[in-house]
């Protein structure tokens, strides 16, 4: 068998492995692999491998996978969103699901050139643990004041270094890397997902979970308010139909002086508030008529 031969029948099997993959999953996420080290990715797949497969697969490969699965309802799609190295993830679990988890996964690393801030980086004051020499002018070229005092470099104040979203610099990575400050999240960020027939894509995948958590709780309490004075019985409701059912039947009790177990003291508490005012009243009247 020739070289080349033995090249196309291991590339055969590969593909068909793809395709027996794809049509074991419900669920296809693609991922970009930009600025995704390995050693990140060999701690994702530890922390996933209960929940999704990963697999780095060539563009080209999908393709021809794809083309040979014919019961996944628009599969194609997935090769529509095929741009650069991109890592697949083959699960069953619902794509929102998914997203949570790989954002928990997410970690915080050392800076390279180009990378982007996570956060506002904010160098404290302090020393360094660095001797004076050439760390003084690399201090210095990213905007930190340096003093010397016992032989070691310190920040002579908090300052402000980059700010959240903002592109980092080589020479600010460096620094950042020599002070130990880590401002980099590391993880996988969706492009799309295939799920069953249908394209998520990466602006659909991103959900406020407090704004839907507030969302869901405001609606809750609008239903509860509305089935109450709808006198409308649930599980939900019926502890506080029966408490407002109490406090009418009360109320109603106390202004129509109906005396019962629970009003008699309240009847003779506002008889008597009665009886004090109706005192004060005719003890005015009565030293009006005096001087008169």
């Amino acid at each position: 068998m020739t070289a080349e031969r033995q090249i196309l029948q291991e590339k055969a099997v590969k593909i068909e492995e793809i395709s027996n993959t794809l049509q074991k999953y419900e669920v296809i996420a693609l991922a970009s692999l930009l600025k995704v080290r390995a050693a990140q990715l060999q701690q994702l797949r530890k922390k996933l491998q209960k929940d999704a497969y990963l697999r780095v697969i060539k563009n080209t490969m999908i393709k021809r996978a794809i083309a040979k699965v014919k019961n996944k309802p628009n599969l194609n799609m997935i090769s529509e969103q095929l741009s650069g190295s991109t890592i697949y993830l083959f699960t069953n679990l619902n794509p929102f699901k998914l997203v949570i988890l790989l954002e928990k996964s997410k970690v915080i690393t050392t800076a390279k050139a180009g990378d982007v801030a996570a956060f506002d980086v904010i160098v404290p004051a302090g020393n360094t643990g660095q001797p004076p020499g050439p760390i003084i002018s690399q201090l210095g070229a990213v905007g930190l004041k340096t003093r010397i005092e016992s032989g070691s470099v310190y920040i002579s104040k908090d300052t402000l270094v980059v700010k959240e979203g903002e592109i980092i610099s080589e020479r600010l990575a460096a620094v950042l890397s020599k002070l130990g400050i880590k401002p980099v999240e590391a993880g996988l960020s969706l492009k799309a997902v295939y799920d069953n027939g249908t394209m998520i894509t990466e602006e659909q995948l991103h959900i406020d979970l407090n704004e839907v958590r507030n969302t869901i709780q405001e609606a809750h309490e609008k239903a509860i308010y509305l089935a109450v004075n709808s006198a409308y019985p649930s599980s939900e409701t019926i502890k506080l139909l029966l408490l407002k059912a109490h406090q009418d039947a009360y109320r109603l009790s106390l202004n129509e002086e109906i005396p019962t177990g629970e009003t008699i003291m309240d009847i003779l508490r506002k008889a008597h508030m009665q009886t004090l005012s109706l005192k004060n009243r005719l003890e005015k009247i009565e030293k009006t008529i005096q001087k008169d």
